[in-house]
């Protein structure tokens, strides 16, 4: 028997499929790389603008024929399509697909293929043993002896409803993940060989937020700073509001965590913001990156940006150009805002500003951002940094440095996995290329 994982999103959707295809072989199922070879398909899905979710319908469409031939075929949508409340709209939709699992929850097609023996992630211990929740975790047959950097889900859904965001309703209200559990899964990861892990959550420094007198993300930074064998450790992402200065003293007192930072801050006027519901000015969002800067000197700092929210006029347009200028942050995602049905903006406000328009404004950004990040990258020329080798492309190897920059460095030795210092030999505004340093006591690392 045979499975077949197509991720498409965030990188919790990736560590979702990890637990989804580990599941699976746990019931004797073995990866299959064409989905026409598979006994059960699993389309892991993404929403947050329409583009993504046309293609995940396009993607689930395609299969149908195939189904056709193959009746004994089962197919499982999940991720934030189906969402937590969606299911019933998309089987009138798709009959064809067999199973409809909300995000993170592998439980529905555990339950369809054991015929009921388990039916959710937390229904029972021996639920959480089949869907791979405690410390027997395993990475795919696939993805062993070949991950250097793993990310581990630590709080899911979101309770913070920002006006253009459908991800609260479509993952749910904000869970955190037990601390044991946590920690479990990165001594798990370590011993497959893994040396990075990333935490996630929609927005990471809420953890422990729902628990009472719980652990914060500042607490769990320094649990997972002493597990053996994890050299790096990354989260994301965060949020202005809750990024608080134990957060940051963590990350300056412990060398493991890596000085990167995604710090959303979506726009640069007041009135934008306020109409996002973000819950910040802007002249907050330039005081706190200016407190991260002082306290972390060497940190890179990445952003998201929307551009064309309903309501964004040329002149507030200019104030997030503006504030990009001033800030020179070493990374900018840049979206178009994009309506998302049962959102509050959507319900709300009328997305009046054109499509024309809001490529314009992105490409601007897009300029400015590409302008910036090629000076700052310019000061890593000649100097040596440490670069994790993750894996090997055509016949480079790419890896990232602390600040998260992406380095390609040609060599026929196998540096998968091993820590070693570079000199920048060139560096252009997406990546850099280097030459490996020959240092015994780094490459035994």
């Amino acid at each position: 028997m045979k499975y077949h994982i197509w991720t498409e999103g965030c990188q919790m959707n990736v560590a979702d499929s990890q637990r989804v295809g580990a599941s699976l072989e746990h019931l004797g199922y073995i990866s299959a790389e064409n989905p026409e070879e598979a006994d059960v398909i699993v389309l892991n899905t993404c929403v947050v603008r329409q583009s993504a979710e046309d293609k995940a319908i396009g993607r689930v469409s395609s299969f149908k024929k195939l189904k056709e031939k193959k009746p004994w075929l089962i197919i499982n949508l999940m991720g934030c399509l189906v969402g937590v409340r969606g299911a019933e709209k998309l089987r009138e939709r798709l009959p064809y697909v067999d199973v409809f699992s909300p995000p993170s929850d592998p439980g529905p097609l555990i339950s369809h293929l054991t015929q009921g023996e388990i039916q959710s992630l937390e229904n029972s211990e021996t639920a959480r043993r089949f869907l791979m929740m405690d410390e027997e975790l395993k990475l795919p047959s696939a993805e062993r002896g070949k991950t250097v950097s793993a990310h581990i889900p630590i709080v899911y859904g979101c309770s913070h409803a920002c006006a253009f965001c459908i991800i609260p309703y479509k993952r749910g209200a904000e869970r955190s993940r037990h601390i044991g559990d946590i920690i479990a899964e990165a001594r798990s990861l370590a011993k497959q060989g893994v040396k990075e892990i990333t935490l996630l959550g929609q927005i990471v420094d809420r953890y422990g937020v729902d628990i009472p007198d719980g652990p914060k993300l500042a607490d769990l930074l320094r649990l997972i700073h002493e597990v053996d064998g994890i050299q790096r450790i990354r989260f994301l992402t965060s949020h202005p509001n809750y990024f608080d200065d134990a957060l940051i003293q963590a990350i300056a007192d412990l060398p493991r965590v890596m000085p990167h930072i995604e710090l959303p801050i979506q726009a640069g006027d007041d009135a934008v913001l306020a109409n996002m519901k973000r819950g910040y000015t802007q002249q907050q969002s330039r005081d706190l990156i200016a407190k991260i800067r002082d306290r972390i000197p060497d940190c890179s700092i990445a952003t998201d940006i929307i551009v064309g929210f309903p309501g964004e006029t040329e002149a507030q347009f200019m104030e997030t150009h503006r504030l990009l200028s001033d800030l020179r942050l070493d990374v900018a995602h840049l979206a178009r805002y994009s309506a998302r049905e049962g959102t509050v903006a959507s319900r709300r406000m009328e997305d009046d500003v054109t499509e024309e328009e809001k490529m314009r404004r992105f490409r601007l950004l897009e300029e400015l951002q590409e302008g910036i990040v090629a000076e700052i990258n310019q000061k890593y020329l000649g100097e040596t940094v440490e670069v994790l080798f993750e894996e090997k492309v055509k016949n480079r190897w790419k890896g990232r440095t602390p600040t998260n920059k992406l380095v390609f460095v040609e060599s026929d030795e196998d540096l998968l996995g091993q820590l070693l210092p570079v000199t920048v030999t060139w560096a252009g505004p997406w990546s850099m290329q280097a030459s490996l340093l020959k240092q015994p006591e780094l490459l035994s690392l």
